[in-house]
């Protein structure tokens, strides 16, 4: 057994790739009080926002770093996860551009609705969106700073974990990408803690 160290202004993960060959038996629809709107068109600042407010207790920033055409580029089939008085509180992104498949680049919630059974709802959704014609295989990776949910929920619905592998990355805080203070589950190191 070997440990890899990383400076302190680096962060490490273990990440699982994990595909479905078959779609799943249709069931209904959990209730929610939440629906999906589907953004035609992404205006880049917009998605920012919404892609920081879901993902920066799990230190997403691979979206944050791109500039606006890197970022358009890059962005796939988009919904909005909306609530009763329409406030955006969650983000599916599908991305369909390679033949047959359906890769699900984000999928998430707000952290305030962690915990209140709207996940199920979120992936019945999200299975019923890239079940779509001609696709036979979808594939998804989570690492193990995402939600502690995100892996169970995903081997839960039928996903297969089918590879691992390590990634190293900055600090997205420390490159001023996220503020200092968030995700305060994954300490900052060394002088950068100061």
């Amino acid at each position: 057994m070997g440990l890899i160290e990383l400076s302190p202004d680096q962060l490490g993960t273990v990440v699982t790739f994990l595909e479905m060959r078959e779609r799943p038996p249709l069931r209904p629809l959990p209730d929610s009080p939440l629906r999906m709107v589907r953004w035609p068109d992404v205006d880049p600042a917009k998605y920012r926002l919404l892609f920081q407010r879901v993902g920066a207790p799990w230190l997403w920033y691979s979206r944050l770093q791109m500039d606006e055409a890197t970022l358009l580029a890059n962005v796939a089939e988009v919904h909005a996860v909306v609530d009763r008085s329409g406030i955006e509180v969650g983000i599916l992104e599908l991305d369909f551009r390679k033949e047959s498949e359906c890769l699900i680049r984000f999928l998430g919630l707000i952290p305030e609705l962690a915990g209140k059974g709207h996940g199920k709802w979120l992936f019945a959704q999200m299975l019923a969106l890239a079940w779509r014609g001609g696709v036979s295989r979808i594939h998804v990776n989570t690492c193990s700073l995402d939600h502690p949910a995100a892996l169970p929920s995903y081997l839960k619905a039928g996903f297969r974990a089918y590879k691992r592998a390590f990634e190293s990355f900055p600090d997205p805080r420390l490159l001023g990408l996220l503020p200092r203070d968030t995700a305060p589950q994954i300490p900052l190191l060394g002088a950068a803690a100061r």
